[in-house]
């Protein structure tokens, strides 16, 4: 929960769900909201699949999901799970054997698509399997995949068809006493999902998996699930996201840590504060953030950079970062180091200097941080 007593505006008040694990990652209750993607490698090329899993995770990946088509997959997953760094979500569609395969094969959790896994007997031999192995489900509803009979009862995709259709699977689920599940209800619609978010909110207390499916590119899937997402995490609902772009997974981790971010809900790496840059600029302040960001990808460690063209917004931006860079003139621009001008620095040789100042801020963060924990 995302609560400031000094300013209640910025106050987030999260749904009250259950709490359920997939693997060693708690989802739900008061557990950090996470963050998961999937790869897009030929699941039996276990080399290259790891090598995603493994991108993902060092970009902050909470949970990856990897597609289980065929029993070649399905036999591949056993050696993934054991070499990944983080839980395997086993993505299910048409067979239901292979959530069985997967299961068995050490998967922390099993995707479902309700309206093409079958019938409930074989529902039922998934959620048994799930059982033996210690395996959570997500029932992921998706608004261009559902039941035949829900089609035809309200006429076309919508929020309320997509909300009977995960309440039904709940059920399933329930009778057959089964309680460590999550469920989704995604479009890209984005009118649609959020929609069908709100209404499964108030009737579940299950956690929930945000997200916009099929979103698009790196920008406009970016921009759609910003404002989904965005909305619906203001509202305190979601417990697990992933933001489903045509692009690299780690991308996909990118961008729902920013979201998570601007909203105060997570806190991973440099926040860079910076302006679009005018005419009053007093260095190149695109090419800068650009490299930034590329250079400070290392850094883990919760900070805030502000980089600020001239001195009209610079000082004031620079007052609530840990480390700051106004331009100023004469090729040069003034250094702030929490929230206090400290030094002159030249602008070519602003960028490693910045580079410098920011590791030595995360070290001490890291270094009180640890003796807090020792204390």
């Amino acid at each position: 929960m995302s609560l400031n007593h000094i300013r209640p505006w910025r106050n987030i008040y999260r749904r009250k769900s259950r709490q359920i694990m997939v693997g060693n990652v708690p989802v739900g209750g008061d557990a950090p909201i996470t963050v998961q993607t999937m790869t897009n490698t030929l699941t039996p090329d276990v080399k290259a699949t790891l090598a995603q899993v493994q991108a993902a995770a060092d970009a902050g990946a909470d949970i990856v999901r990897i597609s289980i088509p065929d029993e070649d997959s399905s036999r591949a997953l056993k050696e993934i799970v054991r070499e990944s760094p983080v839980p395997i979500v086993a993505d299910i569609h048409f067979h239901y054997k292979r959530g069985i395969e997967a299961a068995e094969a050490g998967a922390a959790c099993l995707r479902i698509n309700p309206g093409n896994i079958g019938s409930e007997a074989r529902v039922k031999e998934v959620i048994k399997a799930a059982r033996d192995h210690n395996c959570s489900i997500r029932i992921g509803v998706n608004a261009g995949s559902l039941e035949k009979h829900l089609l035809e009862k309200y006429g076309e995709p919508c929020p309320d068809a997509m909300v009977e259709s995960g309440l039904d699977h709940i059920k399933i689920l329930q009778d057959n006493d089964f309680h460590e599940f999550k469920i989704s209800c995604k479009a890209s619609d984005v009118f649609m999902a959020a929609a069908a978010y709100q209404q499964l909110a108030d009737a579940t207390d299950a956690p929930i998996h945000l997200g916009i499916t099929e979103a698009g590119g790196l920008m406009t899937g970016t921009i759609k699930s910003a404002i989904g997402l965005g909305n619906l995490l203001w509202m305190g609902i979601g417990d697990t996201i992933r933001v489903s772009l045509s692009a690299d997974p780690v991308e996909e981790v990118k961008v729902g840590y920013e979201i998570l971010k601007s909203l105060g809900l997570r806190h991973r790496g440099v926040n860079i504060i910076s302006c679009p840059s005018c005419a009053r600029q007093g260095f190149d302040v695109i090419k800068t953030v650009e490299a930034l960001e590329k250079r400070l990808e290392h850094i883990k460690t919760p900070m805030s950079l502000s980089i600020i063209g001239c001195v009209v917004n610079g000082p004031g931006e620079a007052l609530m970062t840990d480390v700051g860079f106004t331009g100023g003139g004469n090729g040069a621009g003034m250094v702030y180091l929490a929230g206090k001008q400290s030094h002159k620095m030249s602008n070519d040789q602003m960028i490693e200097h910045i580079v410098e100042e920011v590791e030595k801020k995360a070290a001490e963060l890291d270094a009180e941080t640890a003796q807090e924990a020792a204390e």
